[in-house]
């Protein structure tokens, strides 16, 4: 019997590909970079499953070059890119990877935080230029961090694990919920408060986002939002980078109208907004949120097993359709 054929979009970890080996042909993009869309869709037209990264639009264009497909999986925790609705009006499963990367994610937002509070990039390239002439005691004062009050958007896994991890600080934690529900995990061992979002805004010393991009949340914190922050407070985003309208990011850290940013994600990745990068007050990683070795390699081998489900006729692990098995 002909073996199944799988596509996987970019290079990932070898302990999912090598599962996946065992039950079908494997091919994997050899280019480490984003594939052309019309090349993907050529390349898929022979698939049963495709692995693709947030970089990928998986939308009706892209089932009607895969007329043999049978899944697709995202090889992140996010799904923006996809076309959910029309993936199950197919009846075709799609999945993602949540919980694998919680605490990998949650721990550079804190890397993050404590790198804009206390201008460690600033401070370190200023060193390693030999432009340091010795202590001050002006010199590049930061924020504090312990006893101030922290703001998560979105107290999902990650924004749990964020606010979690910040205990031994001895935060006030303010958290907001798009569903209304309370996070009890949160309010009992933190006596966190659900609050409004203009309220969040207006007594946050650090904002912390964690929440999806949806039409909602897209562009949620603009010029109008930056005005009602603190000018002493900081904003980290770890979650989609269009939650921020970034050009209005530019002008708040320029203007001072808050203190300082870190970012891990962009609104038109790979690209930063005009500015950005000559601004001493924010600090800006590439993307790199679940990179750490476990996490990723986890990701993959979820992937793994959600793309070995989808062959088998089972449900996946992280199903995001699963009324389709209904």
């Amino acid at each position: 019997m002909e073996r199944h054929r799988i596509f996987i979009t970019r290079q990932i970890p070898e302990e999912g590909i090598e599962m996946l080996r065992r039950v079908a042909d494997v091919e994997v993009n050899p280019v480490d970079a984003p594939m052309d869309r019309a090349e993907l869709l050529a390349r898929i037209a022979d698939c049963h499953c495709v692995v693709g990264l947030l970089t990928d639009r998986i939308n009706a264009e892209f089932f009607d070059a895969a007329p043999l497909l049978k899944g697709y999986a995202n090889y992140a925790v996010g799904f923006d890119n996809i076309d959910v609705a029309e993936a199950t009006r197919r009846g075709l499963p799609v999945s993602n990877t949540p919980g694998v990367l919680t605490n990998a994610t949650a721990e550079c937002a804190w890397a993050l935080l404590f790198a804009a509070a206390r201008r460690v990039v600033e401070s370190d390239g200023v060193m390693r230029s030999g432009r340091w002439s010795g202590w001050g005691p002006l010199q590049f004062i930061g924020g504090d961090v312990s006893g101030k009050t922290l703001g998560i958007v979105g107290a999902g896994r990650i924004g749990t694990a964020m606010a979690l991890m910040g205990r031994g600080f001895n935060m006030k934690v303010l958290y907001t919920s798009s569903s209304g529900r309370r996070n009890t995990v949160l309010e009992s061992e933190l006596n966190a408060r659900l609050v409004d979002f203009d309220t969040l805004l207006a007594e946050s010393d650090f904002i912390s986002i964690h929440t999806p991009l949806t039409p909602a949340t897209r562009h949620l914190f603009d010029a109008a939002s930056f005005l009602r922050m603190k000018p002493t407070a900081y904003i980290v985003n770890t979650a989609r980078g269009p939650v921020i309208k970034e050009d209005d990011l530019v002008a708040a850290l320029k203007a001072g109208t808050i203190a300082g940013a870190g970012l891990d994600v962009y609104e038109n990745e790979p690209s930063m907004a005009q500015g950005l990068a000559e601004l001493d007050n924010v600090v800006v990683l590439p993307h790199v949120g679940s990179a750490t070795r476990s996490s990723r390699t986890d990701m993959a081998t979820l992937v793994a097993r959600n793309l070995i489900a989808m062959l088998e006729g089972r449900k996946p692990e992280t199903c995001l359709n699963p009324e389709i098995y209904d």
